[in-house]
């Protein structure tokens, strides 16, 4: 029997925890504060804008969202920033991407205190996830998301298999660094990679995340496998639906996660969890 991995319930759980986290800070007077800043006028980015500042008021979090227009220079968005840096009621800072042509995302990003960088992509935080460091430090949500719904599976990742398909720094590349980091022997493939189906065949956890619909199919899949599909394409009908073949993959593996509501979800929680993790830390270092 396949067990579909609920990211629903899954979010709604760890909300819950976040929510009960953030009424203990707000009765010593602390709330934590998470910052997004937009620029231009993506579609996208403006749903998805929009779900994280409701997520974040219905947990108690002060969310601010800071709309610029897409003629914003290079400068007039670093200093946004950097004063959002210097805000002590901010503990979380996120750049919305993608950003209009001409300006720097990677500059952007490394102009963002690493003890703020809430989505884990500053490249302090990357490097402290390569390198495995101990300590307290934020990293990218979606493969966060994810060891969290692994952790709520009946199997132990130390000395299994894992496949990651795509090498995004998103989601592909820190994923691989968790499972790495969780014991498991990794190996990274994308959508460029010789003989695909048979690097994904021998995955006791098979993760996905190209935007390519249904690349994964049934034949490419060991029966026993954990498969989590990060995917958030559209078909043919432009039904929403993932990088994995689910309704004939599904039946062949023992966990798989359904597109919608398997990993996305689990990416705004995450973003969440990770805002009230920040604010606690900045409270243990004395900054608030």
């Amino acid at each position: 029997m396949t067990t579909i991995i609920d990211g629903k319930q899954i979010a709604k759980d760890l909300n819950a925890q976040t929510a009960t986290r953030v009424s203990a800070l707000k009765k010593r007077d602390i709330v934590p504060g998470l910052a997004v800043i937009v620029v231009g006028d993506d579609p996208a980015s403006a749903i998805y804008v929009r779900n994280k500042h409701k997520k974040a008021l219905k947990l108690g979090i002060k969310s601010v969202v800071r709309e610029l227009p897409a003629t914003t220079t290079q400068a007039e968005l670093t200093q946004i920033v950097m004063a959002y840096n210097a805000d002590p009621t901010i503990h979380g800072i996120l750049v919305q991407s993608p950003l209009p042509a001409g300006l720097d995302e990677q500059a952007i990003v490394a102009a963002i205190d690493p003890q703020k960088d809430v989505d884990g992509f500053h490249p302090l935080n990357v490097g402290r996830l390569f390198a495995n460091l101990p300590g307290k430090y934020p990293v990218s949500c979606t493969p966060r998301g994810i060891m969290t719904m692994l952790a709520t599976l009946p199997m132990h990742l130390r000395g299994k298999r894992a496949v990651v398909v795509g090498r995004s720094l998103i989601v592909g590349r820190p994923m691989a660094a968790m499972l790495l980091n969780a014991d498991m022997t990794v190996s990274v493939a994308h959508v460029h990679t010789q003989h695909l189906s048979d690097l994904t065949r021998t995955a006791d956890v098979l993760v996905v995340a190209t935007g390519v619909t249904h690349l994964i199919k049934a034949t490419d899949v060991k029966p026993s496998a954990v498969v989590i599909d990060v995917g958030m394409d559209r078909d043919e009908n432009g039904k929403l639906t993932g990088d994995v073949d689910f309704d004939n993959v599904a039946p062949r593996v023992a966990a798989i996660t359904p597109v919608p509501g398997g990993v996305g979800p689990m990416t705004i929680a995450t973003l969440m969890q990770q805002t009230v993790d920040l604010c606690e830390w900045s409270e243990q270092r004395g900054n608030n």
